[in-house]
C-alpha cells in the first residue's frame, strides 16, 4: 500500500499544485487580481455581510393581502366558470373571507356546484400523498359559498414565498450586487442580506412594491363617480384610484376587473424618454400572444381609454387613436429618471404575490466586518502554528508531515470554496479553524497506529503500512459522524449556520484526503531514500 506509480504520484501533486493556484487569488487584493493574466484563476471568496459590512433587511409578507388576491381570483374564475356553462346566476361576490355566488334559479344547484368543484384542488401531489382540497364549497338553495381551506391558504403561503423569493432574488440581482444572501424564515418571512451594499433606502424602494402591473379596460358610460354616488357599481367592474405622479393626481377610475393583459406577459420594460417632450418614460413590450390580444382589443376600441394598473392604482388612462398591433408601448407619467429606472426594474424583474414590509432593518459597516477578518486571521494563524509547532514536537520528522499535508488541506478548502462560489462568514472562520485541527487528528490516529504496531514488533515498513491501513476505520468513523452532524446543521440551520455547516463539510472530505494520500505519499518518498542510504530505517514517531 506505501508503492505509488509515476501516474498516481503526479496526480496527487498536480492536486496540490492547482488548489494553490485556486486558492492563490484570496491572499492578494482584487485590484492586484485584477491585473494578472487572463489564464491565471481569479476567483476569490466572497465575503458574508458578518465580514464586509452591507445591507440587512428582514421581510415580512403580508398574508392578508394575499388573501384578498385569492379571493378575487376565485371570483373571477368562478364568474368564468358560470358563464361558460352557461348558468343563470345574479351577483359574485367576495364575503366572509369566501367568494359567494348567488343563482337565478334553486334548480341549477347541482349543476352549479359541479362546475365550480372544478376549481377545486387537492392539497400534496400523488407521490407524497394529498391533505385535503384547497377549497370548501357548501350549497343551499340559491347560494353557494367557497372558502379557502388552512391547508389550501398554508400551501398558498408556501408558494407565494417561493415565488417572492426569486423575485427579490431578480430584483436584487439587477443592482449589480454580488453574493446576496435571500432565504425564508419562519412561516411568511425573507431574510436578505447583501454584503458590501448599505444603501437600505434603496433596497426598501426595489423591494417595496409588488409592481402587479395589469392593463385594464375602462367603462365607457358610466364614471367612477356616477357609480359611487347612485351606489351601483356594475357587474364585473371595480374601482381604482389614481396614483401619484399619474396622469390624474386624484380621482378615480371604473375599471374592468378581468384585465385585458397581465403584467406576466410583458417580456421587457426599460426607462427611457419621450420623443417629443424628451419627458423619463417606460417603454414596455408584450410576448407574441398579448400582443394579438392587445392588438384585437385596440382594433375593436378606437376611440375609448384603456388604464394601465399598477398595484391597484391607475398611472395612465390614455385614449385609443389608433389599433396598437406591435406588441410594445410606453407608460408615461411624472417620472424621473431614477424612478422610472427603478420602476422599470421591477416590472421587468416580475411581480411580487403579495406586498412585502420590513420588520427589521439594519446596515453594517465595513469597519467591524474588517475587524473580524483580522481576528478570524489572527485566530487562524495561531492556531495553525501551534498546531504544526505540538505535531512536530511529538512526531518529529512525520510532525513535518503532517504540518505539509495541513497546509495542502487549509489550500485546498480555499481553492474549492472560491470555485463553488461558497460565502465565507464569522462562523466560517470557525470552521476553518475547527478543520485545522480535525486535520491533524486523522494524522495523530495514523501515527499512534504506527506505534502500537512497531511495539508488537513489526519491522518499520509493515508497522506504516499496517498503521494506514489500519487507522482508517477509526478516520471514517470520526469524520462520518462530523460529517452527519453538519448536513444536519445545513439542512435545519440558515445564514450563519449555513456557512459554518459548508466549510466544516468541505474540510472533513479535504482533511481525509491529505491524510490518507498526501502524508502517505510523503511517507513512501522518505522510506524510498532512507531504503537508499541504509539498510536499517528507524521510524520517527
Amino acid at each position: 500500500m506505501l508503492h505509488f506509480s509515476p501516474i498516481k504520484s503526479a496526480l496527487i501533486a498536480l492536486s496540490c499544485l492547482l488548489s494553490l493556484l485556486f486558492a492563490l487569488p484570496n491572499f492578494f487584493a482584487k485590484e492586484v487580481v485584477d491585473k494578472w493574466p487572463n489564464w491565471v484563476p481569479k476567483k476569490q471568496m466572497a465575503l458574508g455581510l458578518d465580514l464586509k459590512g452591507g445591507a440587512h433587511l428582514l421581510l415580512s409578507m403580508d398574508v392578508e393581502n394575499l388573501r384578498r388576491s385569492w379571493l378575487l381570483t376565485l371570483q373571477a374564475d368562478a364568474r368564468k366558470q358560470m358563464r361558460d356553462a352557461k348558468i343563470l346566476f345574479g351577483g359574485i361576490g367576495v364575503a366572509n373571507n369566501g367568494v359567494v355566488v348567488r343563482l337565478n334559479n334553486p334548480a341549477d344547484l347541482k349543476t352549479a356546484l359541479t362546475e365550480l368543484g372544478k376549481l377545486n384542488a387537492q392539497i400534496g401531489s400523488a407521490l407524497l400523498g394529498t391533505s385535503g382540497n384547497s377549497l370548501e364549497i357548501k350549497g343551499d338553495g340559491t347560494q353557494i359559498t367557497m372558502t379557502p381551506t388552512d391547508p389550501g391558504f398554508n400551501e398558498r403561503i408556501t408558494n407565494a414565498i417561493g415565488a417572492a423569493l426569486e423575485t427579490v432574488r431578480r430584483r436584487i440581482d439587477s443592482l449589480g450586487t454580488t453574493e446576496p444572501s435571500i432565504v425564508r424564515q419562519g412561516r411568511d418571512r425573507i431574510l436578505v442580506q447583501v454584503p458590501g451594499f448599505e444603501d437600505t433606502a434603496t433596497l426598501k424602494r426595489i423591494l417595496g412594491d409588488t409592481a402587479v402591473l395589469n392593463f385594464h379596460k375602462v367603462h365607457d358610460t358610466i364614471s367612477a363617480e356616477q357609480a359611487i354616488q347612485q351606489n351601483r357599481i356594475p357587474i364585473g367592474y371595480r374601482v381604482h384610484e389614481a396614483a401619484p405622479g399619474s396622469d390624474r393626481e386624484s380621482g378615480s377610475y371604473l375599471l374592468l376587473i378581468d384585465p385585458i393583459v397581465k403584467g406576466e406577459h410583458l417580456v421587457d420594460a426599460q426607462q427611457g424618454f419621450d420623443g417629443r417632450t424628451n419627458e423619463p418614460v417606460i417603454n414596455f413590450r408584450f410576448n407574441q400572444r398579448a400582443a394579438v390580444d392587445f392588438g384585437k382589443f385596440t382594433t375593436n376600441n378606437i376611440g375609448r381609454p384603456f388604464a394601465i394598473v399598477l398595484d391597484d392604482k391607475v398611472l395612465s388612462a390614455p385614449v385609443i387613436r389608433s389599433e396598437i398591433l406591435g406588441g410594445s408601448g410606453q407608460i408615461s407619467g411624472n417620472f424621473t429618471v431614477q424612478s422610472a429606472s427603478e420602476l422599470a426594474l421591477k416590472i421587468r424583474s416580475g411581480s411580487l404575490p403579495a406586498p412585502l414590509t420590513i420588520v427589521e432593518e439594519r446596515s453594517v459597516g465595513p469597519s467591524l466586518g474588517a475587524d473580524s477578518v483580522a481576528a478570524g486571521k489572527r485566530a487562524f494563524i495561531i492556531g495553525s502554528v501551534a498546531t504544526i509547532i505540538m505535531t512536530v514536537i511529538a512526531y518529529g520528522t512525520f510532525g513535518l508531515f503532517a504540518a505539509f499535508a495541513l497546509a495542502v488541506n487549509g489550500m485546498m478548502i480555499a481553492a474549492l470554496m472560491s470555485v463553488i462560489g461558497t460565502t465565507l462568514t464569522l462562523p466560517g472562520i470557525a470552521g476553518l479553524v475547527l478543520t485545522i485541527g480535525m486535520a491533524v487528528d486523522a494524522n495523530v490516529l495514523i501515527y499512534e497506529r504506527i506505534r502500537e504496531e512497531l511495539r508488537s514488533g513489526k519491522s518499520a515498513i509493515a508497522a506504516i503500512d499496517a498503521g494506514f491501513n489500519r487507522a482508517m476505520v477509526a478516520i471514517a468513523d470520526s469524520q462520518l459522524t462530523t460529517l452527519a452532524a453538519a448536513i444536519i446543521m445545513f439542512w435545519l440551520g440558515s445564514g450563519p449556520i449555513r456557512g459554518f455547516a459548508v466549510t466544516l463539510s468541505i474540510g472533513i472530505f479535504t482533511s481525509v484526503f491529505t491524510a490518507v494520500t498526501v502524508t502517505r505519499l510523503l511517507v513512501a518518498l522518505w522510506l524510498r531514500s532512507a531504503r537508499a542510504k541504509s539498510q536499517k530505517i528507524d521510524v520517527p514517531v
